[in-house]
């Protein structure tokens, strides 16, 4: 699968995660749950919503007088694709340095933790 070109931006994630929970939606029940964290105007979440349908983001349908938004990529595909320009553009490529990083700045759960080192374990076995 090779990497897509659209890179989101945080306006266009937080309508994104909103509709990878929910799955199709308007408008209006997208800008519902965005003011649940922070108050943005019905028109600012349109726009948005608009210009992520002519980036290719999002897939609109008239259902009488509203029309439903979907996402166009999965979750994984989007969020794959913003790594790997993070990776590029801010640790120059070193995927390492963004672990680092996020282990540094964000303390992991035990269960977190858990799951790394069945990771590291995984990566170990197929070295071998």
């Amino acid at each position: 699968m090779s990497e897509i070109q659209i890179k989101p931006t945080i306006s266009e994630m937080e309508i994104l995660q909103v509709l990878w929970k929910t799955g199709p939606s308007t408008v209006k029940e997208i800008n519902a749950i965005l003011n649940e964290k922070k108050l943005r105007g019905y028109t600012t979440t349109l726009k948005i919503m608009q210009i992520m349908a002519e980036k290719g983001l999002l897939e609109r349908e008239a259902q009488g007088k509203v029309h439903i938004y979907k996402s166009v990529y999965s979750e994984d595909i989007i969020k794959s694709s913003v790594l790997h320009t993070m990776v590029d553009n801010v640790f120059e490529g070193a995927a390492m340095q963004l672990v680092i990083q996020t282990l540094g700045n964000y303390r992991p759960s035990g269960e977190e933790i858990n799951e790394l080192k069945a990771l590291l374990a995984q990566f170990e076995e197929n070295q071998k």
